[in-house]
């Protein structure tokens, strides 16, 4: 394995120690700020709170209804990475594993996506989301987050399904397995850490995006987290204190996902990477 010397060490070392700072510096600033009033984030934005106020979160949970918020974004996430996670393994199986014609072209195909941002057919979309009379609900989100998440889990899921041994399969076979038995039992439980990339990538995208629920969503009852942090953008005024508190809810269960998913997540990157 390659070693690197002394020098070079600390050189990496103080790059990764930069680069975290980097990162982590913002999320403290935003922490501490979360826990001032909006004339102290103003007067000392680098300092710490003079009074720890920690009911900036409650009041902002109230305030937003970040209640209703947040069950409307669980929902929406989980059955879009869920969906997302069907679709791609079952089409990236099917492509891995038979020989048709027109496989190559059909791969190209519904990876295409990949190319083309889903934002950019916002009007079709949009026309068609009214004609199934889905306009301002749920499932308009979950029809398009799947969508556009297709084509990225399916040249990732594609890979890994090329890795696995066709032995596994041919044994199956031979107890009298079926293609969907082999695909369900035998070929998913050994993709779990690129299941779990992307579940991880998705979750981010869904749970973040701001602009399709801007555009699909119009009931105060069905929006999700980004459009409930509109609540403290005023006509005239921003109740940064309350915005920051919010902004650190909203981040909550991406760190928490991550934490609890890290494992697989870091196993799927690094498989991927190796030949």
């Amino acid at each position: 394995m390659f070693k690197l010397k002394l020098p070079q060490r600390i050189a990496a070392w103080f790059f990764l120690l930069a680069l975290a700072f980097a990162n982590l510096y913002p999320i403290g600033i935003m922490a501490l700020s979360s826990l001032k009033s909006t004339r102290e984030i103003f007067m000392k934005p680098f300092a710490l709170p003079a009074i720890w106020r920690f009911s900036n979160y409650a009041e902002a949970w109230q305030r937003a209804k970040f209640a209703v918020y947040f069950k409307n974004s669980i929902l929406v996430t989980t059955l879009s990475i869920a969906a997302i996670i069907l679709v791609a393994s079952m089409a990236a199986y099917v492509i891995a594993r038979f020989e048709f014609r027109g496989r190559r072209w059909l791969y190209l195909y519904l990876i295409a996506g990949l190319a083309l941002p889903t934002r950019l057919a916002i009007i079709p979309i949009f026309l068609l989301m009214r004609s199934l009379n889905l306009q301002d609900t749920l499932s308009s989100l979950v029809v398009v987050y799947t969508a556009g998440g297709v084509a990225f889990s399916l040249f990732l899921l594609v890979n890994f399904f090329k890795k696995i041994p066709r032995d596994l399969e041919d044994s199956a076979r031979i107890d009298g397995a079926g293609p969907f038995r082999i695909y369900w039992q035998i070929d998913l439980p050994l993709l779990k850490p690129a299941l779990a990339t992307v579940a991880m990538f998705n979750f981010i995208d869904v749970w973040n995006d701001f602009f399709f629920p801007l555009i699909m969503l119009s009931s105060n009852a069905k929006k999700t987290v980004p459009l409930g942090v509109q609540a403290f953008f005023g006509e005239y005024t921003v109740e940064w204190h309350l915005l920051f508190a919010a902004l650190n809810l909203a981040v909550l269960p991406v760190l928490a996902v991550f934490l609890a998913m890290s494992k697989q997540f870091i196993a799927g990157l690094t498989e991927g990477a190796l030949k």
